[in-house]
């Protein structure tokens, strides 16, 4: 009988390591929401100024910056307020963007951007043959609906209202009847307005439309072809310290309306002093 004792041997099953815990999901939560924070920064680093503005004024008071919104229209920063001081990059813009038509070469005496006290002041142009409407007629021929088309997509990305004008020159209508200059350039302000609504332009965003004849000429020459001209203005935005401005005008308006009624109608009608009780008046003769 062999006395030696049995060799026994153990086998140990390896298993995972132990739960590590989530410090690493902490640690990547912090970094996710450090570039996020990074990437706000650098857009708004690159914002328009409106915007800015209308960020931190949210911030610095919630309810109190209502009236520094941003448009309907869902894109780019730039779709935000155009006030006074936004004007000429709103110019530079469209100026770009009508070279980049194709045939804009042929058009380009024929078109002026400018700032006025009204606004952005858009200005087409007519030659001897006709650059935007055939002679005579109140419809936008192709040149001219391809460019207002173009004008309307990017104005209708404003929040800005716009008038549309018509103008003619002195030379008297050549068809005979009571349709003259003023049915004319009113036709051709609306023809411009009708293009517009239909692409991009808001319903609610044109406010007026203008037929002037040939009461407002161009040049000092009343038969230059310039002076036939249909006239897009967008118009300023009204800035906060505007608005408390023209409100603070009206009621001293008011006050001092009502102070002048007062003040007159004390010097028509006066009022008699009663006499002091016990003492009379003076005689009256007989």
């Amino acid at each position: 009988m062999d006395k030696t004792r049995p060799i026994i041997i153990l086998k140990k099953k390896s298993g995972h390591g132990g739960h590590h815990g989530g410090a690493w999901k902490v640690a990547y939560a912090d970094f996710v929401t450090a570039m996020m924070a990074f990437f706000m920064v650098m857009w708004l680093m690159g914002s328009s100024k409106p915007v800015q503005e209308a960020i931190s004024g949210y911030f610095k008071d919630p309810s109190g910056t209502a009236d520094k919104k941003g448009s309907i229209h869902v894109g780019s920063a730039d779709n935000f307020n155009v006030t006074k001081d936004d004007m000429p990059k709103l110019k530079e813009e469209i100026e770009n963007k009508m070279k980049e038509m194709k045939d804009f070469d042929k058009l380009k005496n024929h078109v002026e951007v400018t700032i006025t006290s009204e606004g952005l002041r858009i200005e087409l142009m007519e030659s001897v043959s006709g650059t935007f409407f055939d002679s005579g007629r109140p419809v936008l021929n192709s040149d001219g609906s391809e460019l207002v088309i173009n004008l309307a997509h990017e104005l209708g990305k404003l929040p800005n209202k716009l008038s549309i004008e018509g103008h003619t020159d002195s030379k008297p209508y050549s068809s005979s009847g009571p349709y003259g200059n003023w049915e004319l350039s009113s036709d051709r302000a609306n023809s411009a307005r009708r293009l517009m609504q239909a692409n991009g332009v808001g319903p609610d965003q044109v406010t007026q439309v203008r037929g002037f004849a040939d009461q407002r000429l161009r040049t000092r020459d009343p038969l230059d072809p310039a002076n036939r001209r249909i006239s897009v203005i967008v118009h300023y935005l009204p800035t906060p310290g505007d608005e408390k401005e023209e409100k603070t005008g009206a009621e001293g308006g008011v006050g001092e309306g009502k102070k002048s009624e007062e003040s007159k109608g004390a010097s028509e009608n006066p009022t008699a002093e009663k006499p002091e009780a016990g003492k009379e008046g003076p005689a009256k003769k007989e």
